[in-house]
This record gives C-alpha cells, sequence and structure tokens, in this order.
C-alpha cells in the first residue's frame, strides 16, 4: 500500500486528535517508517540554483521538522530539497497550547507556534550525526527574549555552516513580537551587513525569509539590501496576519494564516520581487501551493524553486512525487528543456 493510500485512510483518525499531537504523530511514524530512495540528482526536473543542485524544485518549507528530525525521511518521499526549523541559539517552548488549527473547510492552516524547538546545540548533533544525502537547508530563528537578534541570527548561521546546504533567515514569522520590524529599512540593513561580514569563501548561500504582508515599496527596497550584501536569494514568502474571507469556525485565531487561502496573496508577492530582481536574485516560491498547476504557475512567475507544507497536511506525503510526475509532464507539453528555461516566463 503507497503513502497517499495509507494517509487517506488515516486522515479521519489524525483529524479527530488537535492539530499539534497529529503533528507529533506524523514525525513519529517519520521516524520509523522506511526511508524511500531520494529523487535522482539527473532526473528531468533537476536544477541549479545558487550554486546547488536540486534533483527537482519541490521543497518541504520550514515548519513541519523544527528540530532536524526527519530530513532524510522527507527526502525519501520525492522532495528535492528540505529546510528545517525555525532553530534558534537557546531552546524555547513557544506560545502556549492550542496554537495550531486546522481549518478543513478552507484548506488552510492557522499556527502561533513562537518558534518552539530545542535550540541549536541539539538540532546540530542530530544533523551532524547524518550521512549526507540530498539538499538541506537549516531555517534560523532569534529567541523571543534575545537581547540582540542579530547576534542571534550570526550564531545560528554559524553554527549550522558546516552541516546545512544552505541556510534561511527568518525575520518573517508572525509569531514572535517584533520579528518582522528587522524588514524594515535600517534594520535589514543592519542585519545583513552583519551576515556579509560573518560569512566566509566555502560558507553555505543564505537567503532571506520575507512575509507577504509588505507594502509597495518593500520588494524594492529588500532585493536591494540582499544584493547589497551578497545573500544568495529571497524565499516568498512566510504566513500572513491578514484574513480573507474564510469559512472555517476557527478562522478567528490568531497567528499565520498558510494553506489555500494564501495562494493570491504570496502569488502577487513574489511577481512584485520578480518584477524588481529579475533574472539577477534566485527567488523561492511559498504559500498555497498544493498542486501541479500551483507549482507551475509559480515557477513561471519567477521561482526557481517552491515550497508546501500545509498542502501535505491535507495531501498526505505523496505530494512532492504527485506534483513532480505533473511538473515533468507540463515542462514538456510546454516545450522547456528545463525547469530553469521555465522560470519567470508567464
Amino acid at each position: 500500500m503507497g503513502w497517499t493510500m495509507l494517509y487517506r485512510l488515516l486522515r479521519p483518525a489524525l483529524f479527530l486528535l488537535d492539530g499539534e499531537t497529529a503533528h507529533r504523530a506524523a514525525l513519529t511514524a517519520l521516524k520509523v517508517a522506511p526511508i524511500g530512495a531520494r529523487p535522482k540528482d539527473d532526473g528531468p526536473l533537476a536544477t541549479q540554483v545558487a550554486g546547488l543542485h536540486f534533483p527537482n524544485p519541490i521543497g518541504m518549507a520550514a515548519g513541519f521538522d523544527k528540530d532536524g528530525e526527519v530530513p532524510d525521511a522527507l527526502l525519501g518521499m520525492g522532495f528535492g530539497f528540505v529546510e528545517v526549523g525555525s532553530i534558534t541559539p537557546l531552546p524555547q517552548a513557544g506560545n502556549p497550547r492550542p496554537r495550531l488549527f486546522r481549518l478543513p473547510e478552507d484548506r488552510a492552516v492557522i499556527n502561533r507556534m513562537g518558534f518552539n524547538n530545542g535550540g541549536i546545540e541539539a538540532a546540530h548533533a542530530r544533523l551532524a550525526g547524518r550521512q549526507k544525502r540530498g539538499v538541506l537547508g537549516v531555517n534560523v530563528g532569534a529567541n523571543k527574549d534575545a537581547k540582540d537578534r542579530i547576534a542571534d541570527y550570526i550564531a545560528g548561521i554559524t553554527a549550522f555552516s558546516g552541516v546545512a546546504d544552505y541556510i534561511t533567515v527568518n525575520i518573517s514569522s508572525p509569531n514572535t513580537p517584533g520579528l518582522r520590524d528587522l524588514q524594515s529599512e535600517q534594520e535589514l540593513n543592519d542585519l545583513l551587513g552583519a551576515i556579509a561580514a560573518s560569512h566566509t569563501k566555502g560558507d553555505p548561500p543564505v537567503f532571506l525569509k520575507v512575509a507577504p504582508d509588505l507594502d509597495e515599496a518593500a520588494p524594492g527596497r529588500i532585493v536591494e539590501a540582499v544584493m547589497k550584501h551578497g545573500l544568495a536569494g529571497i524565499i516568498v514568502s512566510n504566513t500572513t496576519i491578514s484574513r480573507p474571507e474564510l469559512r472555517s469556525s476557527q478562522a478567528g485565531e490568531a497567528g499565520g494564516l498558510s494553506g489555500a487561502p494564501l495562494k493570491p496573496l504570496a502569488l502577487a508577492q513574489l511577481r512584485a520581487f520578480r518584477a524588481v530582481a529579475g533574472d539577477a536574485l534566485p527567488l523561492i516560491g511559498v504559500g498555497g501551493i498544493g498542486s501541479t498547476q500551483d507549482a507551475w504557475e509559480r515557477i513561471r512567475a519567477g521561482a526557481s524553486l517552491v515550497q508546501l507544507y500545509s498542502a501535505a497536511v491535507y495531501q498526505g506525503p505523496g505530494i512532492a512525487k504527485q506534483i513532480t510526475r505533473g511538473l515533468t509532464q507540463l515542462m514538456r507539453r510546454d516545450g522547456f528543456a528545463t525547469i530553469a528555461e521555465a522560470v519567470g516566463t508567464e
């Protein structure tokens, strides 16, 4: 029995559990499940981004595997890359439970987790002990009570430079008070300047993850700052604090909204960043991607890679292979020899 069929059978029982308990159960299952073969490096969807080779452009976004417990199991499910985290220097419990809510009527999720994780030391020990197989990203954040948030980010980047293929600087979570202020012009330049000063030749590329809730001028100044300080690219985008029309009874819960309702906003922001960056800066598209068509639309809009998470809650662990099969067909249908050729061609 395949993963997709098994998940369809188990999903009603999982949805009887609260969201966080079900998530923990999924991680536990992945720890004991056989690890499948990761995608072939030379497959039809292979692409190069920021000096890294990706077997396909579909990644698991940060948030699912916060502590780097199951990256290889996820790669074995067909993801071309996996991003773990967010990980902060010190362990922290995060916000009070309940803090993770499924909105089935909207195929959405609201979370206010608050960077709950076991800290750098535990995650580093875990990741350092794995045999490298496939592209691994580590998403780093700052502790809620950090006196110097820039120092927290530098600590994360420094710690994981030896075990990660790339590192993501997350300044866009809505669940840590004041964190999104780092997207303002002066604070962003201070942070990126410090990252650039600490970066040495051979260190993994660093991406910046931004929020979808930005003003019209933000893409221009963020792209300018990222290019000025030599970061590898931008991930567009994190969860939204806005609330489109939703049907679920839990629509009023505080936190970041992800899943299908985020798609229009995340797509619009990707287009806005692409309009400024053009081909000069790689973009990773995230938010509301739940099908082959969604992924293809994001690639054609300017994303060199795409990530998903919430869609896997509803569709199960077979989603990566499903989307990659479809992408191969769409790429050939539309006359592209490679994924890279299709980026930004809408």
